[in-house]
Parts: structure tokens; C-alpha cells; sequence
């Protein structure tokens, strides 16, 4: 309805809607390797579940088993719930790349019936070779036995490259061409720490396009990002606009250092640009159920899911909304000073009364609550909220309405 109003840049030269975009969660999993987070019970991780499904996110990472019988018996119970209540979701599991890691995740598939992307993963850039001594033959060979044992598990493989943004072109065109012909169907483009700018994203995704496309294989690309940078969005989109179909995140952006891809964002980042279709009503119940889980609290100022995210003090943008909503015109209210409906994820603009407001914020607050807006009665509570030095509490005014 107000689109005529907006003149939108973003669509200058944007490029095509890709034809797939998937998401996979790795809240579970890789999100948990943070040092902050406290590891949520079984209990809470199914209820987590069961709201990456009601958000249609395409995969969840549901452990990795090779680390130990206390991740199996995890892993196998979200298994099992999958399968028991029909979730959607599909699952996938981690393993390093090697054998032990592999049978697990083969057990459980055996045990549950349920299918489970089998997602290897393994160093590939110089520093981390010259660290841990490692080969060129040697990952080659790691590569193939690992991924050949899990085809012939039945496995799906995606193999997945650790500081990819970092490794040798020469390095990333042996291993993935070795991986491809043992049998794996999607390569895992992983930012590890958080090094790629937009444009490196986008560079390293075109030329794995090229290596998979020597192949002649039919082989999906993902992009696993960390927000050392703070790019972790842009560059997960600018991946996906170079060739990428999978893109990885973490509610709340939880996560070993400053974490994952935020999961939570890129929805909603996905659908503000047309590249999903979503129904983001259960956001904030995902993202509560995640930071209650793990002890991983919510910065008030946190986009889009921040108490603060649609909430204003300020007379001169307060002004404009409250105008809108004398118009009654909820759509007006939600884009006249946000660039994202508070209405996508079943919140409402706020308007607070505080020292920068003006008298038509204490107004609407008023009136919102169904409260008379006297003038004398707005002069008190806009002296007291001049004289203040936060936001007032509901408290506060009412005690000038009850005075």
C-alpha cells in the first residue's frame, strides 16, 4: 500500500531472486561450542527443535556423536522426535573427517530410520596445515576414506572445509574435486573465523561453482559464516547471490567466540528482499527459547528481536507515528521509521516518554492505554519526564494520572 512512498535503493541493480534458498540451524550444535552458553537439557532442545520447524527452516544440526555417548544419546533423541511427531525439518550431524566419527552418526540412523546428512569436516588453509603438520596427501586421504565409508553407510555427505575464506585455491580444487568423486553432494564453504568480506564471500563461492562444475556433478554449495567482522549477514547474502543454496546461522548469533551467522536475522533479512517466504510470528519465541537454554541473554538494542527494536523516546520520530496512527494506519505506523514491520514478527511500535520526548508522546501514551490526555495532565507527566533522566516506568506516569 505505502510502497510509492518509499523510493527503494536496494533494488538498483539487485540481482536475481536465487532459485533455492535453504537454511540450515546449527543453533544445537555449533552454537553451543560458545564459552558463554550453558549446554540446554534434552527437554529444552527439543522444545528449540520444534520452533526451527515452525520457523520452516530447511535442516537442523542436531550434534556432533562422535564426541562422546552423552551427544549420541542427544543426537538420537531429537532423532527420534522427528520422526515421531513428523517435523519437517530434515537433520544433519557433524563428524570430523574420519571413520569414528562417521559410524555414529550411521548407528543412529540405523537405529531411529530417520536420514541424517552426514557433514565431515576438516582444516584446509595453509596456517591451519602448518599448524597441525598437515599434508596435502594427507587430507586427501582422510577426505576419501572418511567420505567413501559413509556413502557406503547409506550416509549423505556434505563435506565442509574449515577457513575456507583462507585456504589455497590449489589446496580447495584437489580436496573438493577428491570429495566429490567419493561421493559427497554438497561443499561447505566455512568462514571459521569470521575473515571474508562481502566481496571474498562472493569470490570464493564462484570458484568453487567452477571446480564443482568441472566435476560434471550435481553438487549444492554452502556458506557457513562467523561474525568476527560483524559481516556475518552481508556476507551470507552476497554468498548466496554468487551461487551458494544453503546458508548456516545460529539463533541469536550463539557461537564459539562472537559467534554464528545470526539465524534469526537472515529469516528476516530473506524475506524483507523476496528471497523467502515465511511466517516469522514464532521469532521471538525461537530466540527466548534459545537465550533462556543457554543463559545467552538479549541485548535490549538487538535488531528486530531487542526490547528496543521498535520502541522510541524521541519527540521528532514519536511525532511521525503517532500522526500515523491517527490515521489509524497500522501499516504507515510500522514503515514511517523502521525499515521492518514490527507487524512480521508480531510486535507493535512503542512509543515512551522520556527526557527527548515530546507532549504528543506523552499523548499517545495516554490514549493508547485508554487514559484521558488533559491538557494539565500531559503538562505534569511532560515536565516530569523533562526533569528525568531515563525513559519513565509505567509507574511513574501513572502516578500523575492518580495523583
Amino acid at each position: 500500500m505505502h510502497e510509492s512512498l518509499i523510493y527503494d535503493w536496494n533494488a538498483i541493480d539487485a540481482p536475481p531472486v536465487p532459485p533455492v534458498v535453504m537454511l540450515d540451524d546449527e543453533t544445537l550444535r555449533d552454537g553451543l561450542q560458545s564459552p558463554s552458553v550453558r549446554t540446554p537439557t534434552i527437554e529444552e532442545k527439543i522444545g528449540i527443535l520444534h520452533l526451527i520447524d515452525a520457523l520452516g527452516i530447511d535442516t537442523a544440526d542436531i550434534g556432533l556423536p562422535g564426541a562422546g555417548p552423552h551427544v549420541v544419546r542427544d543426537a538420537e533423541r531429537l532423532a527420534r522426535e522427528i520422526v515421531d511427531q513428523k517435523l519437517r525439518v530434515k537433520a544433519n550431524c557433524a563428524a570430523r573427517t574420519h571413520v569414528n566419527d562417521v559410524r555414529p552418526i550411521a548407528e543412529i540412523v540405523q537405529r531411529t530410520g530417520l536420514d541424517i546428512e552426514c557433514c565431515t569436516f576438516i582444516g584446509s588453509s595453509p596456517i591451519r596445515q602448518y599448524t597441525e603438520g598437515w599434508t596435502l596427501d594427507w587430507l586427501l586421504k582422510t577426505t576419501e576414506e572418511a567420505i567413501t565409508f559413509a556413502v557406503k553407510q547409506g550416509l549423505e555427505v556434505m563435506y565442509v572445509t574449515e577457513d575456507t575464506t583462507r585456504a589455497h585455491p590449489d589446496t580447495l580444487r584437489a580436496i573438493y574435486t577428491c570429495a566429490i568423486h567419493a561421493g559427497a553432494r554438497r561443499i561447505c564453504i566455512a568462514d571459521t573465523v569470521g575473515h571474508a568480506t562481502p566481496a571474498g564471500a562472493a569470490a570464493v563461492v564462484r570458484f568453487v561453482k567452477s571446480v564443482i562444475a568441472g566435476t560434471g556433478a550435481d553438487v549444492g554449495i554452502d556458506w557457513h559464516g562467523h561474525r568476527d567482522r560483524d559481516l556475518a549477514i552481508a556476507c551470507s547474502l552476497a554468498a548466496l547471490d554468487a551461487g551458494a543454496t544453503r546458508l548456516h546461522g545460529a539463533a541469536l548469533g550463539v557461537g564459539e567466540r562472537v559467534g554464528n551467522t545470526p539465524m534469526d536475522l537472515l529469516l528476516v533479512n530473506l524475506v524483507l528482499m523476496g528471497y523467502r517466504q515465511a511466517d516469522l510470528l514464532r521469532l521471538h519465541d525461537y530466540c527466548d527459547a534459545v537465550s533462556a537454554a543457554t543463559d545467552v541473554p538479549i541485548p535490549d538494542n538487538y535488531p528486530v528481536i531487542g526490547r528496543d527494536a521498535f520502541r522510541t523516546a524521541t519527540g521528532v520520530h514519536a511525532a511521525a507515528v503517532v500522526k500515523a496512527w491517527k490515521m489509524g494506519d497500522r501499516a504507515l505506523m510500522d514503515a514511517v521509521y523502521s525499515a521492518i514491520p514490527a507487524s512480521l514478527v508480531g510486535r507493535e511500535q512503542e512509543i515512551e516518554v522520556g527526557p527527548m520526548s515530546g507532549k504528543s508522546n506523552v499523548v499517545f501514551w495516554l490514549e493508547k492505554r485508554g487514559l484521558p490526555s488533559t491538557d494539565p495532565l500531559v503538562d505534569r507527566v511532560f515536565q516530569k519526564a523533562k526533569a528525568s533522566p531515563t525513559v519513565l516506568t509505567e509507574a511513574e506516569i501513572l502516578a500523575e494520572v492518580y495523583q
